[in-house]
């Protein structure tokens, strides 16, 4: 059974860690061959509503592995090999450093990490700044407790950062080698996955997730997407950010936390 300390439960029984979620997604297709690989085999691209039922899956998965009996840890995870097994072809427009017909494949151990170091720096980011602040420890321990993950999924078991400091060592090597480059395809699947769902709430709710992930995106990518910022769009970013922080704050456990958190992050009933 994959080990899940109380510090990972907490972290990943938390539904805002999904606005992390958004911003890891646009820097794993920042990477060229990552982003071919979504454009060629995700449905994100169908509909809105294509987009949030793949999220949905993705959500029931995380929440398996990390709450899951051994049972239920295993099924999630032979779910997502079987994906990366479907997922191989070649890239199409060269993009970065990656030439026309480039091949990629989802089992390549080193998009695996590509993408496990992005979600992993997005969820301690956002829980961080809206949840609580975590100290250099958990941060650590999180990375620690997360690589079993990747490891099980494909990834190096000698390559997967255990802590925080080497993750961003990791990602800064990635930002320099020329690997990251933010083509036309990730734009594209980009503008699916952040396009309004159907219903009254759509278009209020993805023009707060736009403004989000892009004010969460470091510079170099946000300005790759080709997303608009200004100093008036980071004072609309810091506000939403504060506004979240505070209704994190007040809100009960049943809005906050995942069902199968629950027993765990909710105070004891005094007596």
């Amino acid at each position: 059974m994959l080990p899940v300390s109380a510090l990972s439960r907490r972290i990943n029984g938390e539904r805002l860690v999904l606005i992390g979620w958004t911003r890891a997604i646009l820097l794993q297709l920042a990477h060229p061959l990552v982003a071919a690989g979504v454009a060629d085999h995700s449905s994100f691209r169908r509909s809105p509503r294509s987009a949030w039922s793949r999220l949905q899956h993705t959500v029931h998965a995380m929440l398996a592995i990390t709450f899951g009996t051994e049972v239920e840890q295993e099924a999630a995870l032979d779910a997502i090999r079987a994906i990366h097994r479907r997922v191989r072809g070649s890239l199409g427009p060269a993009c970065g450093r990656f030439a026309s017909g480039t091949p990629y494949s989802a089992e390549d151990p080193d998009l695996l990490l590509w993408v496990h170091a992005t979600l992993i720096e997005s969820i301690v980011l956002v829980y961080d700044q809206l949840v609580t602040p975590l100290t250099q420890g958990e941060r650590d321990a999180y990375c620690a407790d997360s690589a079993a993950v990747a490891v099980a999924l494909g990834a190096r078991p000698e390559e997967v950062p255990r802590c925080w400091d080497a993750l961003q060592t990791y990602l800064r090597r990635q930002y320099a080698s020329g690997s990251i480059a933010v083509g036309d395809q990730a734009r594209n699947v980009a503008s699916a996955l952040l396009a309004p769902i159907p219903g009254p709430a759509g278009v209020p709710i993805a023009a707060v997730s736009t403004i989000l992930a892009s004010g969460l995106l470091p510079d170099v990518v946000r300005r790759g997407y080709r997303f608009p910022w200004s100093a008036r769009r980071d004072r609309v970013f810091q506000r939403t950010m504060s506004l979240l922080r505070t209704l994190r704050r007040v809100a009960p456990a049943a809005l906050t936390s995942w069902p199968q958190a629950r027993p765990e992050t909710d105070p004891p009933t005094s007596r």
